[in-house]
């Protein structure tokens, strides 16, 4: 295999708007409304910015924040990690708008810094950057 595996990620939400505005100043971004792609399955969903041209993110996989029946946040299992300029600026963004830091900014040797937050519904989501 040539690429990264991984195409995309889903962070289980209770209250959507309280995440959606934790992710949008976390990060900076405009998530952007996703219908459900099954007219079957109740879902919400918004996505985190993405290149729709060549259908890749900016730093990575794609993926949206998912509320749906029967799936429901918190810690465990999968942690996904964003891509930061500084992951000390995120880390204390998240504590200022309804989160907490979990693992504060550490370094990770050669490979950069990250910082582990937990966000405004519960999820662990790492933080990672080179500075």
């Amino acid at each position: 295999m040539k690429f990264n595996p991984v195409v995309h990620f889903e962070i289980y939400v209770e209250n959507m708007d309280r995440a959606k505005a934790f992710y949008q100043a976390l990060f900076d971004i405009k998530l952007e409304h996703m219908p459900s792609p099954t007219p079957e399955v109740e879902m919400e969903m918004w996505f985190f910015p993405m290149d729709k041209e060549n259908g890749m993110s900016y730093y990575g996989a794609g993926g949206s924040l998912v509320k749906m029946a029967g799936f429901t946040p918190g810690g465990g299992g999968t942690l996904v990690y964003f891509g930061c300029d500084d992951c000390a600026v995120q880390a204390a963004r998240a504590e200022a708008n309804g989160g907490s830091i979990q693992q504060a900014k550490m370094s990770i040797g050669e490979h950069g810094f990250c910082a582990v937050v937990r966000d405004s519904e519960g999820n662990l989501i790492g933080l990672h950057s080179m500075t």
